[in-house]
């Protein structure tokens, strides 16, 4: 099949299955009403299989067989580090840090907003992945970091901003000349599962945290577990924190370049995973998905022009 006629079909197929897919859930197992009947345990593991599995793997290690196509690895959930979270560097995330990621995922990369499930059913998924790691038996998290209300982007804080990027080593990653991601410790970088890292190009929304200044402080408050980005908590004062955060806002003037349906980055990538996987479920289970060479597979990959 043609690449065009693939990117056509994969359009039409995109709004029957996630525009259409909200109604198709009122009749289908996947529903609140039948989240709230099914134990929160058996329905967290049902839902992990079905919408998760296929990149961050059976048993939670972020080696799924869609793990290798993606240049952001999945989730490796065994260790219980988590990269976005409200609590400080190096602790469990809260229950409700997971919830949003689950909601709301991971702007420019695979994890997109799983928003075609329930709220009980992304609350039940939350809790499961807890279950691949043993830190959340032997830990509990601390609570929630401070957040302060955002003071107005006046121009004198947005000058403190500017100079605490430089004091504070931020230009030494994401770059001396206005954030592009390109300081000269970028190309070094790795994350703790040694895989390579690039720092985040400033200057382009949506960053992978959130939309909102609060995402930016938060992530700066608490660092980006598993990767070479530190807490500032200590290192920066509230204030000079959300002084840096105005700075950040002020040099995001671009947009990421958008596909279609307006995705980001590996978004793209992430749709026809979680299209693959709808229509799986659709067909009787994620299991034919799952054999290499299926007939539903390869028909999917070729309307996607793959």
């Amino acid at each position: 099949m043609r690449n065009g006629e693939g990117m056509m079909l994969w359009a039409v197929v995109a709004f029957l299955m996630f525009g259409l897919l909200p109604f198709l859930y009122e009749s289908l197992p996947g529903d609140e009403s039948m989240a709230r009947a099914q134990p929160k345990a058996e329905l967290g593991e049902r839902i992990y299989r079905e919408s998760c599995a296929s990149c961050h793997g059976e048993r939670g290690d972020g080696q799924g067989p869609e793990a290798q196509k993606l240049k952001t690895k999945p989730r490796d959930f065994t260790g219980g580090i988590y990269k976005f979270r409200s609590t400080p560097s190096g602790s469990l995330p809260l229950d409700q840090d997971i919830f949003r990621t689950v909601t709301r995922g991971i702007r420019g990369t695979s994890m997109l907003a799983q928003l075609q499930l329930s709220e009980s059913e992304r609350s039940a998924v939350a809790q499961y992945v807890k279950t691949f790691s043993k830190r959340f038996k032997e830990e509990k998290p601390p609570p929630a970091i401070a957040m302060p209300r955002k003071p107005p982007a006046t121009s004198s804080l947005v000058s403190l901003g500017r100079s605490k990027y430089q004091e504070a080593g931020c230009a030494q990653c994401h770059g001396p000349d206005g954030g592009r991601g390109d300081g000269p410790s970028a190309k070094d970088l790795k994350d703790d599962w040694g895989n390579p890292i690039t720092p985040t190009d400033l200057t382009q929304k949506p960053f992978k945290s959130g939309t909102e200044p609060e995402d930016l402080y938060r992530t700066i408050s608490t660092g980006v577990n598993g990767t070479p980005m530190p807490s500032y908590a200590s290192a920066l004062s509230a204030n000079e924190r959300w002084a840096l955060v105005l700075y950040i806002v002020s040099i995001a003037t671009h947009e990421r370049p958008r596909g279609m349906m307006g995705l980001v980055g590996e978004e793209v990538e992430g749709m026809r995973i979680d299209m693959r996987a709808a229509m799986a479920g659709m067909m009787g289970g994620r299991g034919m998905m799952r054999r290499g060479g299926s007939m539903m597979d390869k028909n999917m990959k070729d309307m996607m022009g793959r």
